[in-house]
């Protein structure tokens, strides 16, 4: 069991996203506190400024210098369709237009060709598109409108966090970060909090 720390400061919001996120058109939930932004002790071998996706556990983590790493609540993909393995961060974009894919229309649909950018846009306040290569995988880390679903496997595939996490995410990782996503049965435990939240 880890223990809990106290409150965590605020992610560095602009005044669009202030603006944003002042009236949102879905309901504030209290995300447990296991769930929250917390500084942990690192043990895997990652170089800081990767990000690992720890499917089972609900977690991603941005690793830091020195056994170190921020660990971030999560949701995930379905197991039926969740990406695994070693992506690169290919692009970066705030508050972005969402695309829906052909499946995903005819799966959840129907849905506008594009949805623009904004609070009740499902992919929130950031989006970080994960590459192969130079080939898109259609999977992202981005926010959500559904924060209630954080630590719980439940999209079509991509990462979702909170708009504040996702946004204290996005001001820390740089186009082209490496990008581990754990397959399920493939835990990575990490060890107890180390110290204040980020």
């Amino acid at each position: 069991m880890q223990a809990t720390l106290a409150p965590s400061t605020d992610a560095s919001l602009t005044p669009r996203d202030r603006q944003l996120l002042a009236h949102p058109p879905y309901a504030q939930v209290d995300i447990p506190e296991s769930y929250r932004r917390h500084i942990v002790d690192y043990s895997r071998r990652e170089a800081p400024g990767t990000i690992l996706v720890d499917t089972d556990a609900r977690y991603l983590y941005y690793v830091l210098p020195q056994g170190k790493a921020i660990r971030y609540g999560v949701a995930v993909g379905e197991e039926a369709m969740a990406f695994s393995g070693v992506a690169a961060v290919g692009r970066m974009a705030e508050w972005p237009d969402w695309i829906p894919t052909p499946e995903i229309q005819a799966r959840l649909g129907p849905y506008p060709a594009r949805v623009p950018g904004g609070p009740a846009n499902p992919l929130g306040a950031r989006a970080l598109y994960l590459y192969e290569g130079n080939k898109d995988t259609l999977y992202r880390i981005h926010g959500t409108n559904q924060p209630e679903y954080i630590g719980q496997a439940i999209s079509s595939g991509c990462i979702r966090m909170t708009n504040e996490d996702v946004i204290d995410l996005f001001d820390r990782v740089r186009p082209g970060a490496t990008v581990v996503v754990l397959a399920p049965g493939r835990r990575a435990w990490m060890g107890p909090i180390a110290g204040p939240r980020s």
